[in-house]
C-alpha cells in the first residue's frame, strides 16, 4: 500500500483557494456501499422478532429467528409492498402481517397460504448480514464482494483490560462533517466549558490509499482538568504547559470507519474509540452514529466501574456540543446550496480528498444510467 508521510505546513504556505482545481461538493458524495456497515445494536433485535432500520434511504428489516440467527431483507413484502418488520417471525423465516406471505433468509418467498407451492412468486432482496461484538452489520453494496470484504477491527471492545461504552445518536448532518469534526482537534475551543482551554498541536500526519491519520499532543492553557479526562488517563495533570505533551492522540479515518486512540508516554493505550457514521436518508443528510469507547481499567479494581456514570456524563456533554456544531454546518450548506468552507488545516484537506476519492460515484450519473436501462426499446 502506498503511504505518503507529510509534515504540516503553515497556512501561508498553502496554495490559494483560487489555485485549487475544481472538485465535487463533498457534502453531495454518497458513502460507498461496498463496505460492512452497522445498522443496529444486538439488543435491539430480539429473538423471534423483526426490527426495521434504514441505510441511505433504503428500508431494511432485521430478523432474529427462533434459533437466534439474524438475517436482513429489504423491508417490503413483494405482494402489497407493506413493511415486513410489522410481520411475524415463524421459526427461521418471516411472515408478512397482511396476507401471510413467508420469506426465508435469502429473501425467497417460500409460502403463500392460498397458492400452491408450484405457483410461488419472486421474493425480495437479501443483504449479507453478520453480527459481531454486539453490533449487527449489513453489506448494502454488491453482495458478491461481501465474502472478501473484511469486517472492521472493533478496537478493544472484547479485551477484558478495558471497559467499553456503546453509544449512538442520530445526527442531522452529512456523514463527512462527522469525520472532519473528530479529526480536527483544533476545535477544542468549542469544548472550553467542559475541558477548559486546551491547545492541540499536530505532530505529523500520514496517508495511504484508503486512510488518513494524524497525531496530536495537548497542553492545558486555562481551567482545571475535568473528572472525565482524569478517568481516561487514570492520572491528574497540572496546568503546566508542558504537561500532557507526552500523551499522543492518534485519529485515523480508514474508510469508511474512524478511530481515536490515546497513548501515554510509556505507550500504554488508555483510550480506544471505534466509530462509524451510517447515513439514514436518501440524501444522506442524517446519520446514525455507532461508537465503541473503550477505557483501560486502572490497577485499582472497581474504581472505573464506580466512576463510570461520571465518565458517561462527561462524554455525553462533549458529544452534545459536537452534534450541535455539525448540525449548524449542515444548515449552512443547505442555506448556501454548496460547500463554501475555506479549509486551511492540511490534514482536513487530506481527509476531504480521501472521502471524495473513496465515496460512491456521482449520484446523478448513477440515476441517469438506471433511467436509461429501463427505457422501452422502440423501432
Amino acid at each position: 500500500m502506498h503511504v505518503a508521510l507529510q509534515q504540516d505546513v503553515a497556512p501561508s504556505e498553502l496554495p490559494s483557494e483560487q489555485s485549487q482545481p475544481s472538485a465535487r461538493d463533498l457534502r453531495r458524495v454518497d458513502i460507498h456501499p461496498d463496505h460492512w456497515y452497522p445498522v443496529a445494536w444486538s439488543p435491539e433485535v430480539k429473538r423471534g422478532k423483526a426490527h426495521g432500520v434504514r441505510f441511505a434511504g433504503d428500508p431494511v428489516v432485521l430478523v432474529r429467528t427462533e434459533s437466534g440467527k439474524v438475517f436482513a431483507l429489504e423491508d417490503r413484502c413483494a405482494h402489497r409492498q407493506v413493511p415486513l418488520h410489522a410481520g411475524v417471525v415463524d421459526g427461521e423465516s418471516i411472515r408478512c402481517c397482511y396476507h401471510g406471505w413467508t420469506y426465508d433468509c435469502t429473501g425467497r418467498c417460500i409460502d403463500v397460504p392460498y397458492l400452491g407451492r408450484e405457483r410461488l412468486p419472486n421474493g425480495v432482496r437479501s443483504y449479507p448480514c453478520r453480527e459481531e461484538s454486539g453490533l449487527i452489520f449489513i453489506f448494502p453494496g454488491d453482495p458478491l464482494l461481501a465474502e472478501t470484504a473484511p469486517l472492521p477491527a472493533l478496537g478493544s471492545v472484547d479485551d477484558k483490560a478495558y471497559k467499553t461504552r456503546r453509544f449512538g445518536r442520530e445526527v442531522k448532518c452529512h456523514y463527512t462533517f462527522m469525520h472532519e469534526n473528530l479529526m480536527d482537534m483544533n476545535h477544542q475551543f468549542l469544548h472550553r466549558k467542559q475541558m477548559g482551554q486546551m491547545k492541540a498541536r499536530s505532530v505529523g500526519r500520514s496517508r495511504g490509499d484508503d486512510w488518513v491519520e494524524v497525531n496530536y499532543t495537548f497542553a492545558r492553557e486555562e481551567g482545571k482538568q475535568p473528572i472525565g479526562e482524569a478517568l481516561v488517563f487514570s492520572q491528574k495533570r497540572s496546568n503546566d504547559p508542558n504537561d500532557g505533551h507526552n500523551d499522543v492522540m492518534t485519529i485515523r479515518t480508514e474508510y469508511p470507519y474512524q478511530t481515536l486512540r490515546i497513548r501515554t508516554k510509556d505507550q500504554t493505550m488508555v483510550m480506544d474509540l471505534w466509530i462509524a457514521y451510517v447515513p439514514l436518508d436518501a440524501q444522506q443528510r442524517t446519520n446514525r452514529t455507532f461508537g465503541l469507547l473503550s477505557i483501560r481499567r486502572p490497577k485499582i479494581p472497581g474504581i472505573l466501574d464506580a466512576a463510570w456514570p461520571l465518565l458517561v456524563w462527561f462524554t455525553e456533554r462533549i458529544f452534545k456540543e459536537d452534534r450541535w456544531i455539525v448540525e449548524r454546518e449542515q444548515e449552512a450548506h443547505d442555506r448556501q446550496g454548496a460547500d463554501h468552507n475555506h479549509e486551511v488545516f492540511p490534514v482536513i484537506n487530506e481527509l476531504r480528498s480521501l472521502l471524495i476519492q473513496c465515496g460512491a460515484p456521482v449520484r446523478e450519473l448513477v440515476t441517469e444510467r438506471r433511467v436509461h436501462m429501463i427505457q422501452p426499446i422502440t423501432d
